[in-house]
């Protein structure tokens, strides 16, 4: 007699119950607390140290904002968990069915790979939700503190963390379906997180083309959604290599079908990837949902630069490691390239350190270029820059507005309380739970 519950559906029921009989998965629960339990004290600690506790300087705290203070080194905690345990997760969730034989049983039924691979994925999601509850525990001993919740930047920072699970669980997946090994798709995972890496240490000694493409690494990523910017072409970019990773998973897992044909649709899904993702780079629009709107000027400058139609080119002399350089990157020209799309920014050196160009008497000039004029300055603060291209542009530098400045939320109060519950509790919790899931399985 045939079932009334849809086989997708009993598939997914099937894959949680061997999801959560799963040490693995375990684990990756158990560590998330002390993971993030360090993170969440030492930045309560700091903040509360900043804001005046414990005898040091009062009113410092009142520069800072929870999103960089709290949430970005809490949920960092995520970050690490994502990078070197859940891989390990959604490994044994792939390569379990092949290594059991239960994959070839799954392929007589009328499904399609992709199916199986899509409740694969959805049921690792909510395996990573479930070890949120970890950082959600932070949230709510913040709030048990006195602390202040700007939900739009904390949701931010949320979502970034679970795209990043999301290209994690991809990743393994595709290496999972390619190697006939679990140990194998665990090695080439990990050789793929370490090449993110490289690119980011290419990008800092060589800039260029690599400053572009490291924008698109899963740490460049992270970094950016707990800063609180949402940039379109970024999550395209993270949804298509989502969506990628899985495809070669679901191509790789259809095991009656020839080995050439499988290479020439997964170099196939490769091409469409790249492309659509040069595609991405086009899309333009960003969100600053910090509540001190670090990723943006202020609006009555956002206001000025908006009155600015015609392309402004930046020329920086400055190599790529020259701190200077780093500076003016972060804190000036990533707002003014949201502001301004038209803007072009190049540098100009001839070596990666700068250390022996210091002699040149052009090295560290910045040149504005602006309808037909010039202009050129070697400061790098953001004041002076927007000074220069005011000037530049003819427009009068707009009066900095009360409403604009950021007063902070200072909050002196140590953490109370958090050790226990993430040393302690959320262990002990942990392992009961873990017991009692396995002994219902025997």
């Amino acid at each position: 007699m045939r079932s009334p519950e849809s086989p997708w559906m009993w598939l997914v029921q099937k894959e949680w119950r061997e999801l959560v009989s799963s040490w693995p998965w375990w684990v990756l629960v158990f560590l998330m607390g002390p993971l993030v339990g360090v993170s969440f004290i030492s930045a309560v600690r700091t903040y509360a140290e900043a804001s005046g506790w414990g005898g040091t300087a009062g009113g410092v705290g009142e520069a800072f904002s929870p999103l960089v203070g709290i949430w970005a080194p809490t949920f960092s905690a995520c970050e690490v968990a994502a990078a070197f345990l859940l891989p390990f997760v959604a490994i044994r969730v792939v390569s379990g069915d092949r290594q059991s034989g239960a994959l070839k049983l799954e392929i007589q039924h009328p499904m399609s790979a992709f199916a199986r691979i899509a409740a694969k994925a959805l049921v690792l999601l909510a395996g990573w939700l479930l070890a949120l509850a970890a950082p959600a525990l932070a949230v709510v001993l913040w709030r048990s503190y006195g602390g202040t919740l700007y939900w739009p930047e904390l949701a931010t920072v949320l979502a970034g963390h679970m795209l990043n699970a999301g290209l994690t669980i991809a990743l393994a997946v595709a290496a999972a379906s390619l190697a006939e090994h679990p140990s194998t798709a665990a090695i080439l995972t990990l050789a793929i997180t370490v090449g993110t890496w490289i690119i980011s240490f290419i990008a800092a000694v060589h800039g260029g083309f690599w400053e572009r493409a490291v924008e698109y690494t899963p740490t460049a990523m992270v970094a950016q959604f707990q800063h609180g910017l949402v940039r379109l072409d970024v999550v395209l970019a993270a949804v298509t290599l989502i969506v990628a990773g899985l495809t070669l998973g679901g191509i790789w897992m259809r095991l009656g079908v020839a080995v050439r044909r499988r290479i020439a649709e997964s170099l196939a899904v490769v091409v469409l990837t790249v492309a659509f993702i040069l595609l991405c780079r086009l899309a333009r629009p960003s969100w600053d949902t910090s509540e001190n709107r670090m990723n943006s000027f202020s609006q009555a400058d956002e206001q000025a630069l908006r009155q600015i139609h015609n392309p402004l080119e930046i020329e920086a002399h400055l190599a790529p490691e020259d701190p200077r350089r780093v500076d003016l990157e972060h804190r000036v020209f990533s707002k003014l390239r949201r502001i301004m799309p038209t803007v072009e920014i190049s540098y100009v050196s001839a070596t990666s350190i700068g250390l022996f160009e210091q002699t040149n008497p052009h090295y560290g000039e910045i040149w504005y270029k602006l309808n037909g004029r010039s202009l050129m300055s070697r400061a790098t603060t953001e004041e002076a820059v927007l000074a220069t291209i005011d000037e530049l542009a003819g427009l009068k530098p707009p009066e900095e507005m009360s409403e604009d400045v950021f007063r902070g939320h200072p909050l002196a109060v140590p953490p109370h309380g958090a050790a226990v519950v993430f040393y302690l509790v959320w262990p002990g919790l942990i392992i009961i739970l873990g017991f009692i899931s396995h002994g219902r399985k025997a």
